[in-house]
């Protein structure tokens, strides 16, 4: 991070740094010259898990006289190393490859080196999944997984995204599994029992983008314009597939439209595979999902998130796998449009209230991570491992920017600025500034300030908005303060400011179009007036909702309850919501609860229900209850979880009707379980029987095995807001053993965690033994899981296992979730918690000391 923008990244403006021990400038390497293909020709020992095989890869040098190449390698098996036959001398240190070449480069003269290498029992880049004692029903697999830098454990590779060359696999496997890779299937053939499959990817893309896949697949076929489209799929599944999938070819003729680009590839494959690490992989022509994402047709009703995974995984064919970024600084470039992809194709399906109402979830996403986690440029090379930048300021903040871009631009030159950008940039790498070129070829507008304030540096700004009419002068007052800036004239505050055009709309209750007029806020505190004839009934702060801001509105309950009413924005709507919930108040509680009733848009309805039970009145409660039969089981969802909050008996047996009677909704029954327990372990007024709850979480334990273990998971998670309930306790930890389903088990490991607060000493230490257990597995999901059960907790020794899994894990991500959970649990014990566990320590010291002395003077009188 350059210093110009390192105010924005300390500890002084309460934000933590991003920026870890470790962490330095990454660049990419100088280039010996350009890998022009790659073929790989591989057999698979399935059985044994490993294989043997060769890579070749043909050069271009750059330049003369190069005597050495220095390949990315780990932890592989290297046989050989030859050119044209010839064996090359090498040295290599279980990471990098170093060859001595016997004849120097010449410029312009390609030469292709082969590798001869094997792979035993890998534990990155390539994954072996079979069944075991645990699990006997997992399939056998195999599949790869590229980004960021895991080629080189699967294959030897020049491993960064500024290299790109077409590419083949060749790859026996035994019959009757299937090999999916990139680009074109050009031949099979069979010998013996085996199969060989030879797949060829003749656009260039990136080593990271290289997969194969391995399987016994169902096949599913569809076809978009006269191309495969091919879902595999689990043998059984297929009506999942059609289900979960089944939209690829309209979003495929979508996105073609959209990016002004016909989609490049000769098919498209989406594979899901067990135990996948991430979602979803865009690789080139052949995606990867995990196969939690395919739904049954239950699941279906209340879960959209799949269909945003398959748009998303597509919309990266364009932006990620044709036009490719040189440097993972960059990979905003990608993600951004990938995530702001899921808000075009839910506006293409749904319409634009749904789209406006899942850009504000993006929104909050980031928000969320940049007041609670760290605050970072979008743009940054300072990191230990790129994976870190994989996180809600790259995607959902990305997203944000790139819609803040078409909001700047208007709709027809927003497309032809991406219709620029990508013919522009096909089949080559791209830096941040190459989207600001395009913009400015495109449309004539220099959009710097923009990503200056957005995208070079962190932040966003908070504004505080007041109105006020004044009658005698027919004039409405409305007053912007950017609250983020504690104070100005200070040094370095005054860069804080954000420097915006903001339209301020005025609404009537007649349903005339709102008065607009665009302000330029750039101080910290502003006050505007407006000539608008007659007292509008509300005022809209950010017409369109374009800014990602927080907004807090300081507006007079009237004015509130007309634009909950009567604004056409749902975004504006949902604000004005919680600015009521914050006056409280019968009068508020009757504008909710009427908006909860009439409002047309699920969305809206679901967040008035949570703004709702943020006021403490007995009237909200009856407002509230009228959505437990809310059509939309999104809004069901929401008032569950809001009625969690009333710790009374009333909510108490609402919710356990709900979870009695069931609910079409696998997340409604959910989040009834967990309620019920909220609900005793926070019991206020009257006494409720834990006893009871925990009797209606086994029975749902015992019963609603269902679509990726949603409703059980939401069981266990109930039972972990018994804090000192050793029966829950018990239960939970039964969970966490092998052979538990792993969407189950892996939601039992997080509530150990949970539970622990409020423990004894000696169920304290079972939890941090069995913790300790968890966290010697490898795979990645649990691995994940224990950092965050320890986070949780409040002991000292949860430091210890956390500091042991960040420094023996393979992989960033964990590494990193791991260390900032140290942090979490040194905060949760705090001073006054660390003297009080000290004492606790203590005396338990005293005590086995005492029972020793005992025990002693016990031996000792025997011997006399």
């Amino acid at each position: 991070m350059s210093n110009q923008y390192s105010y924005f990244d300390t500890e002084n403006n309460g934000h933590k740094t991003f920026e870890l021990p470790g962490a330095k400038p990454h660049y990419n390497p100088d280039r010996p010259g350009q890998v022009e293909h790659i073929c790989l020709d591989l057999a698979l020992d399935l059985a044994n898990q490993r294989y043997q095989g060769t890579c070749s890869i043909r050069l271009m040098p750059v330049r003369t006289g190069i005597d050495r190449l220095t390949l990315d390698a780990v932890n592989l098996n290297i046989q050989e190393v030859t050119i044209s036959e010839t064996p090359q001398p090498f040295d290599y240190d279980g990471e990098r490859l170093e060859i001595h070449l016997t004849q120097p480069t010449q410029a312009e003269h390609p030469l292709t080196l082969v590798v001869t290498y094997g792979v035993e029992q890998p534990q990155r880049g390539i994954y072996f999944i079979a069944p075991d004692a645990h699990y006997p029903q997992k399939s056998v697999q195999v599949w790869t997984q590229g980004e960021d830098e895991d080629s080189r454990f699967w294959f030897p590779c020049f491993d960064y995204p500024g290299q790109l060359a077409t590419s083949e696999i060749r790859v026996r496997v035994p019959k009757p599994y299937l090999a999916i890779s990139n680009g074109e299937l050009i031949s099979t053939e069979e010998e013996g029992s085996d199969k060989i499959y030879h797949w060829f990817q003749k656009q260039v893309h990136p080593t990271y983008l290289m997969t194969l896949a391995v399987g016994d697949f169902a096949e599913i076929r569809d076809e978009w314009n006269g191309k495969p489209v091919v879902y595999y799929v689990e043998k059984g599944r297929e009506e999942d597939a059609r289900r979960s999938m089944g939209k690829t070819p309209r979003m495929m003729e979508y996105f073609s439209e959209a990016f002004g680009y016909a989609y490049p590839y000769p098919k498209y494959a989406q594979v899901c595979v067990e135990d996948f690490i991430f979602g979803g992989m865009e690789n080139t022509s052949t995606t990867l999902l995990t196969d939690r994402c395919l739904l049954d047709e239950r699941a279906q009703l209340d879960n959209q998130r799949t269909e945003s995974l398959v748009a998303h995984e597509l919309a990266h064919q364009w932006f990620g796998d044709l036009v490719v970024i040189k440097h993972w600084s960059h990979a905003w470039i990608k993600e951004g449009m990938a995530s702001y992809a899921e808000v075009l194709w839910t506006h293409e399906e749904y319409g634009a209230e749904d789209a406006a109402y899942y850009l504000l979830n993006e929104a909050r996403s980031y928000l969320n991570e940049d007041k609670t986690r760290y605050r970072r440029p979008i743009v940054t090379h300072v990191y230990r491992e790129a994976i870190e930048l994989y996180d809600r300021h790259l995607y959902e903040k990305g997203a944000c920017v790139y819609h803040m871009i078409r909001a700047e631009l208007g709709d027809e030159l927003f497309f032809k600025a991406v219709h620029t950008f990508v013919n522009d940039n096909a089949h080559q790498t791209v830096e941040t500034v190459d989207l600001l070129r395009a913009i400015e070829k495109a449309t004539g507008r220099n959009l710097m300030f923009l990503f200056d304030q957005y995208v070079y540096r962190g932040g966003h700004p908070d504004y505080k908005v007041s109105y006020n009419w004044d009658g005698d002068s027919k004039l409405a007052k409305v007053t912007v303060t950017q609250s983020h800036v504690k104070t100005t004239g200070e040094k370095g505050n005054e860069k804080e400011l954000f420097d915006l055009k903001i339209p301020i709309g005025f609404g009537y209750k007649n349903g005339e179009p709102l008065k607009t007029f665009t302000v330029r806020v750039n101080q910290r505190e502003q006050s505007f007036y407006f000539a608008v004839g007659e007292k509008p009934s509300y005022i809209s702060f950010d017409v369109g909702n374009a800014t990602l801001k927080t907004v807090h509105l300081e507006y007079p309950v009237a004015e509130l309850k007309a634009q909950l009413q009567y604004d056409p924005d749902p975004v504006s709507r949902i604000y004005a919501a919680v600015a009521l919930a914050k006056k409280g108040g019968l009068e508020a509680v009757k504008a909710l609860g009427s908006a909860l009733k009439t409002e047309r848009f699920w969305g809206v309805r679901l967040e008035v229900a949570k703004q709702l039970g943020k006021i403490k009145l007995d009237q909200a409660f009856d407002e509230l209850i009228v959505g437990l039969q809310d059509e939309d089981a999104r809004v069901r969802y929401a008032v569950v979880e809001t009625l969690a909050h009333h710790k009374t008996p009333e909510s108490y047996q609402a919710i356990a009707q709900v979870l009695e009677q069931g609910d079409a909704s696998y997340n409604v029954e959910a989040a009834a379980a967990r309620a019920v327990a909220s609900i005793c372990a926070g019991k206020r007024n009257e006494p409720l029987d834990e006893g009871d709850a925990i009797a209606r979480l086994q029975q749902v334990l015992n019963e609603r095995a269902g679509w990726n273990e949603v409703v059980r998971s939401g069981a266990i998670s109930g039972l972990s807001k018994l804090k000192t309930s050793e029966d829950a306790l018990n239960i939970i930890l039964d969970y966490t053993a092998n052979g538990v389903p792993q969407p189950l088990r892996l939601a039992a490991i997080r509530a150990v965690g949970s539970i622990s607060t409020g423990q004894t000493p000696g169920n304290l230490e079972r939890i941090l033994d069995r913790l300790s257990d968890l966290s010697a597995e490898t795979f990645f999901l649990t691995q994940v899981a224990v950092a965050s059960a320890l986070g949780q907790m409040e002991t000292p020794k949860a430091i210890a296992i956390l500091q042991s899994l960040a420094n023996s894990t393979p992989d960033g991500r964990v590494r990193r979730v791991a260390e900032e959970a140290v942090s979490k649990v040194e905060k949760n014990i705090g001073s006054d918690k660390a003297v009080k566990q000290l004492r606790q320590e203590l005396d338990q010291i005293k005590k086995e000391n005492q029972e020793l002395r005992s025990r002693l003077e016990h031996l000792e009188a025997k011997t006399k």
